[in-house]
């Protein structure tokens, strides 16, 4: 089953001058179509001005097409009546979690989302415990958010989407503030949760790394979808990479280098193991 669906998807917005005036329309997703099933993992990479994060709020009705369709788990973004429907299936992490952080008390923050769904109240602190053990949180139910880290506080807002069950999970950038620590942290932590939940889950970053494991990828650019294909159909193509101003993982670079030069080596390596073990088959 399709959880979202987009077809000749069109966003454009007003440019306006110093005060105010409109000065022409600007597009900012250009005719995107993708198809992400239940329960795939799918990555979306792009420069800054792609368009990935714009494409990434008509997954959660934020914003609503220009032209064409958004479906998600087969309702209308567009459509009034569906809106809350539409927000219940797909849930949002954005890129600084003090943003989504509403609570002076870590499980008091959790439970939020899932009380104003009007869930019961012996089954949102359920929720909060169960989502809080999800990502790796539990002991810090009683914590203030403000003493946690930035991989922490991220973490924290993964549990409060995760506590409102939605059957998607869209994390716009959510590693773009943090060190490498607390990158590492989240990116376990969507595993996780795939693992157990089996949600949907949609990746917006410009860090190639994190889309090694994604079961396909797109990339865009001004707007439109430039590529497609699995992690390493899409890494095969490292020039192409560089040229939508993309880097590419450390290890795919120096295998794409040592192919130039005469070795062996297939295109699309992800792993630095993976590479290890091509050269030591090497005669």
């Amino acid at each position: 089953m399709d959880m979202v669906q987009t077809e000749k998807l069109v966003y454009e917005y007003e440019k306006r001058d110093e005060e105010g005036n409109v000065i022409g329309m600007s597009r900012a997703i250009d005719e995107v179509d993708i198809d992400v099933k239940e329960g795939q993992f799918i990555a979306i990479l792009g420069h800054n001005g792609s368009g990935k994060s714009t494409l990434a709020k008509h997954i959660n009705a934020i914003l609503v097409p220009t032209e064409g369709t958004m479906w998600v788990n087969g309702r209308n973004t567009s459509d009034p009546e569906e809106l809350w429907n539409v927000r219940q299936s797909a849930g949002m992490v954005f890129q600084n979690p003090d943003n989504q952080i509403i609570g002076t008390v870590v499980e008091e923050d959790v439970g939020f989302g899932p009380e104003n769904l009007g869930v019961p109240t012996d089954e949102i602190w359920q929720r909060v415990e169960d989502s809080l053990k999800a990502v790796g949180m539990i002991e810090y139910r009683h914590h203030s958010p403000n003493k946690l880290s930035g991989g922490q506080k991220q973490r924290v807002a993964i549990a409060g989407v995760v506590a409102m069950e939605p059957k998607c999970i869209v994390l716009d950038e959510p590693t773009a503030m943090l060190d490498p620590v607390g990158r590492k942290e989240v990116l376990k932590t969507v595993k996780k949760l795939r693992e157990k939940k089996q949600v949907t889950v949609i990746l917006i970053t410009h860090y190639m790394e994190e889309v090694v494991d994604a079961d396909k990828v797109y990339v865009m650019d001004h707007g439109r979808v430039v590529m497609e294909g699995t992690p390493r159909e899409v890494f095969s193509r490292v020039d192409e990479l560089k040229n939508y101003r993309l880097d590419v993982p450390q290890v795919t670079i120096l295998a794409h280098e040592l192919k130039k030069r005469g070795l062996q080596i297939p295109d699309g390596i992800l792993r630095k193991e993976e590479l290890v073990e091509v050269l030591c088959q090497l005669n």
